[in-house]
């Protein structure tokens, strides 16, 4: 034995490779201790794995050792293994409390006092001075640094609008402001998006608002967006001040002089009056003292009072400061030499008082402050009684102005008057806006303590937003409370906006587990909030879409508040799927989360099985993609190129009477469809009108407005495809003809056909528009077993989809105003740009004191997907648009001709759209390439069709 085992230890060249000779047992020794078993006794059967090889990792490093094992390794190639630091998500936060002018607990005791409470929306168009305009409202009320060459655009606290420089979300904000004698008063104050893509925010804001400030630039005058936002005023009967802002552009940029300034200022402010006189009998001008002059991105306001009360501080006599603010704008003059106030000039160099007491001064101060030296500059100011540091005398021009004008005119006083005077409380606004929403009887417990604001009466709250709560993954709810007062730890009723009385399947009961008063990057908490002001809700927003109405648990019955309607639609749409098909679970969670995020976003599932998006156009939906991607799901999706909802629609009455059996062979239905007279479809979808009313009232309606017969405008059956949708049915059969008893036993399941079939047209399973469908005859059977929903549904559907394309169908497609701002010499490249794109200009003209134009055109929604890319091209980057829905039109071509060519790769042009629009969304959505019309009639209606054709064709 140790023979071979010195054996082994030698190469073949003779090299001894183990240890040294006078130790050569030791490896032998080892190796057999090794081998041994603890305590086992000889000849016993060793399993394999209680034998020990090795030694363990206590005889090897000692005790106490951690032993750690990795059997397998199991991470994922696609998982970093040091995984990157993540970033905090896109919202930017307070880090803590800031600190405020005003302690926080009395901003909770003024919320006891609703007279002494402004719940206001500010709103505008897109960069005309909204966000600074807020700013302003927090340098006065909070301790905060502000950069002036860097605004701190406080309420846009997504990244997406910093980085854009645009607001996306409107957001809120609870301050402690003081008017000019001193008087604190709450505003709840929601500054709002200015882009047309965004109105729907401004809906949401302007329905907890009692009162509104409406922005309007000096220079740019009334934009699309600010006459959309005017007319939502006058509809929600909200009352509203003007600003003017941006004055200092007429100083500084445009250099006008002063008397050319103020007709610049007065065409400004009769532009919104003139829109305002089309729809409305509301003045306002600055006499009247609802109006306000200011320059935000400067932090500077003034009213005629307040420069009125200017003038009163200097003066040694009795002062009328209401009477002096009065003769402060027209055509008043003010003699020097009499010291009076006259209504013609004394002569062609005569200016008028607003030039003469208020622009001239404003010039001449700027005129110091940027063309004087700083010891020149103190000596003026000082006879101003404004005195300044060294150093900021010495400061650049902005900052310098900021001081001095601030100081001049005063920050905000004039601001927060006006507000305080000419926009009413919670309770005095709940005399017009409590009537409006509440779907209940006023005289009821609900009705009369949202009238009266009373804290103490039953709760009631409308949620109107759902925003991010600190962890993304969770929303918390916003809104107002109209009545009662909600508290932490309270049991509530959240009521959807399907519940009613009868139904109360949309009715869920959750806990109030935190209630915080919302300061768009940080929150108050408190233990309660009573009527009047607005309210951050944790706990109750699991199951919220998007609006809700809270209530507590009473056992009396309840009416919800109206969900908010929108003045825009939801028209352009894409399909997105996950880059990695594993992550579909993830990304129809983020949809979940960005559809209660974005209030008029629309997502759903085609029968094809692709996810859609609807939103407004295309910023919105890049959006809302960014924030599916970066925010909720957090994974790569693939988009597809932007599409729109089409509609279908007919354009004759049916060239016969179009019957179908039903499957049973019991029952048979006529029907015949023509297209609805213009206006009604709108008034349905504005809720003008309503099935629900009482038969005399609908049929007063149509009989005065559309000259409709008695007889049809008392058996209005439903609207379509939903209780404001914009198709009718009608019941025009005859008693002689049809068993009347026998034919409202089956009312519901004909409206439910009918609205099916008016939901998803036979075209290309878009919803019909503008159709009214008439019931001609109906032979039923006796039994109620054979007319039961399973027969008559379907039928119903089948019967309308027939009578639909005997009637000359069509596609309609959405169209958008458009308007655009550019220098004059880019206007030929404007209508190149339109007229490719299908667009034509309705309106051409210069903006009265600015080197623009605006140009108002009309362009096809799915030809709007790029135009404003290729419009700033085209023109250098000098022209801006603003685009919204406007109105729905017939798409030319019949889309039903087999006999057009469509030549793939080329763009169908006039009579070819039609089909192509028809063909392509067939395909898009899996459906047959073409419409099978013996699908929808039965072999009776073909044999009926084929006798038709034939007698044509004798």
């Amino acid at each position: 034995m140790i023979f071979m085992t010195n054996l082994v230890l030698f190469l073949t060249k003779g090299n001894y490779i183990g240890p040294d000779l006078d130790e050569d047992s030791e490896p032998e020794q080892e190796q057999q201790e090794l081998m041994q078993v603890d305590d086992q006794p000889q000849g016993q059967i060793v399993l394999h794995e209680d034998k020990s090889y090795y030694p363990s990792a206590e005889e090897v490093f000692g005790q106490g050792v951690e032993t750690m094992v990795q059997e397998e390794d199991t991470q994922l190639l696609t998982v970093p293994i040091i995984a990157p630091i993540i970033e905090e998500k896109s919202f930017v936060k307070e880090k803590e409390m800031p600190e405020t002018s005003y302690k926080k607990e009395f901003l909770l005791d003024l919320m006891r006092y609703p007279d002494l409470i402004r719940n206001v929306a500010v709103v505008g168009h897109l960069h005309h001075g909204k966000t600074s305009f807020m700013d302003m409202l927090v340098a006065d009320s909070h301790q905060i640094d502000v950069d002036l060459h860097n605004p701190i655009r406080y309420t846009d606290v997504h990244t997406v609008e910093r980085d854009r420089l645009v607001s996306i979300k409107s957001m809120p904000m609870s301050l402690v402001l003081q008017n000019q004698k001193g008087k604190s008063y709450l505003f709840n104050v929601m500054d709002t998006p200015g882009h047309s893509n965004f109105i729907d925010e401004i809906s949401c804001a302007l329905r907890i608002a009692d009162g509104a400030v409406l922005v309007v630039d000096v220079v740019e005058g009334v934009m699309a967006t600010t006459e959309k936002i005017i007319q939502m005023l006058v509809t929600e009967n909200i009352p509203f001040i003007l600003v003017v802002n941006k004055i200092d552009r007429l100083i500084l940029e445009l250099k006008l002089p002063p008397t050319d300034a103020y007709f610049k200022i007065k065409h400004t402010i009769e532009e919104v009056n003139s829109f305002l006189s089309t729809i409305s009998d509301i003045r306002l001008s600055p006499e009247k003292g609802n109006v306000v002059f200011a320059a935000t991105g400067l932090g500077w306001s003034f009213s005629l009072e307040s420069f009125a009360h200017k003038y009163s501080e200097s003066s040694q006599e009795a002062f009328d400061v209401a009477g002096f603010a009065r003769r402060l704008w027209g055509d008043i003059y003010f003699d020097p030499e009499k010291r009076n106030f006259r209504k013609s000039p004394l002569d062609k160099n005569h200016t008028r008082t607003f030039v003469h007491f208020v622009l001239e001064p404003l010039y001449k101060l700027y005129g110091q402050v940027v063309g004087e030296e700083p010891d020149v500059l103190s000596h003026t100011l000082a006879r101003l009684d404004i005195h300044l540091k060294d150093k900021e005398l010495r400061s650049n021009v902005k900052p310098l102005l900021v001081n001095v004008s601030g100081r001049f005119l005063g920050y905000l006083n004039g601001l927060i008057q006006t507000m305080t005077v000419h926009l009413p409380d919670p309770v005095q606004a709940a005399k017009t806006k409590i009537p409006s929403i509440y779907t209940g009887d006023l005289p009821d417990q609900y009705g009369q303590a949202m009238l009266n604001c009373d804290p103490d009466g039953p709760l009631m709250i409308q949620i109107v937003k759902l925003y991010n709560a600190e962890n993304v993954n969770k929303f918390e709810a916003f809104g107002r409370v109209l009545s009662g007062t909600v508290k932490d730890g309270q049991k509530v009723r959240v009521l959807g906006p399907d519940y009613s009385p009868e139904d109360d399947e949309d009715m869920v009961v959750k806990e109030v587990v935190g209630v915080s008063v919302f300061e768009s990057r940080y929150k108050i908490g408190v233990t309660s909030v009573p009527a009047g002001s607005y309210v951050l809700l944790d706990g109750v927003e699991q199951s919220i879409v998007k609006f809700a109405t809270i209530t507590g648990l009473d056992d009396e019955p309840v009416h919800i508040l109206k969900p908010i309607q929108f003045n825009t639609q939801a028209v352009m749409k894409v399909a997105i799927e996950p880059v990695n098909p594993t992550e579909l679970p993830k990304m129809l969670e983020g949809l979940r989360k960005v559809n209660k995020s974005y209030p008029i976003l629309q997502t759903k599932v085609e029968e094809s099985g692709e996810h859609v998006l609807i939103g407004t156009g295309e910023l919105y939906l890049d959006s809302v993609l960014h924030d599916l991607r970066k925010i909720y799901a957090e994974i790569d999706v693939k988009v597809s190129d932007p599409v729109v909802k089409f509609c279908e629609t007919v354009l004759e009455t049916s060239a016969i009477k179009c019957f179908a059996d039903t499957p049973n062979k019991k029952n048979k239905l006529t029907m015949i469809c023509e297209p609805l007279e213009k206006g009604i479809a709108e008034d349905i979808e504005t809720k003008k009108i309503s099935y629900k009313w009482p038969q005399k009232q609908v049929a007063k309606y149509f009989t005065e407005k559309y000259d409709w017969d008695i007889l049809s405008s008392r058996n209005v059956w439903a609207f379509g495809p939903d209780d404001f949708g914009p198709n009718i049915l009608l019941n025009d059969t005859l008693p002689a003809e049809t068993d009347k008893k026998l034919l409202f036993s089956i009312k519901d399941s004909f409206k439910q056909g009918f609205q099916w079939a008016s939901r998803e047209g036979p075209l290309t399973d878009e919803p019909i528009r503008n159709v009214k469908f008439r019931i001609l005859s109906a032979d039923l059977a006796m039994e109620p077993i054979y007319r039961g929903g399973g027969q008559i549904i379907p039928t119903a559907r089948r019967v309308c989809y027939s009578s639909f394309l005997m009637a000359t169908p069509r596609l309609m497609e959405p169209v958008y105003y458009v308007e655009i701002q550019a220098p004059s010499d880019t206007i030929e490249a404007v209508y190149t740009v339109l007229s490719r794109r299908r667009g034509h200009v309705t309106q051409d003209l210069p903006k009265p004191g600015s080197p623009l134009y605006t140009i108002k055109s009309l362009l096809p929604a799915i030809d709007a997907a790029g135009f404003e890319t290729d419009l700033r091209t085209h023109t250098m980057g000098q022209a801006f648009c603003q685009q919204y829905f406007d109105h729905w039109q017939v798409v030319p071509g019949d889309p039903l001709d087999k006999d057009i060519i469509l030549r793939p790769l080329e763009p169908s042009q006039g009579p070819q759209l039609a089909r192509d629009f028809l063909l392509k969304t067939r395909r898009r959505k899996g459906l047959n390439e073409d419409v099978a019309v013996t699908k929808f009639f039965d072999d009776p209606m073909l044999l009926e069709l084929a006798k038709r054709d034939a007698q044509v064709l004798r």
